[in-house]
């Protein structure tokens, strides 16, 4: 039987969305292993004068523990 684990990650990028959630996922990739899904729980933005300055997604990362 396989035990899978979900973590929160909060990830941002000045570009998009997209890349906001592909560089959080890169980034958990490379410290959790066996990654198995994702799921955007919310997204935001930070504004600096009037104009957006990052794009932010709130990330729950699920991966499968190991025996």
């Amino acid at each position: 039987m396989a035990i899978a684990k979900v973590t929160e990650i909060i990830c941002g990028s000045p570009k998009s969305f997209k890349d906001a959630i592909d560089s959080g996922i890169a980034r958990a990739s490379k410290t959790l292993k066996n990654i198995e899904g994702a799921w955007v729980q919310d997204q935001s933005l930070v504004l600096s004068d009037g104009k957006i300055k990052e794009y932010r997604v709130h990330l729950k990362v699920t991966f499968v523990l190991e025996d």
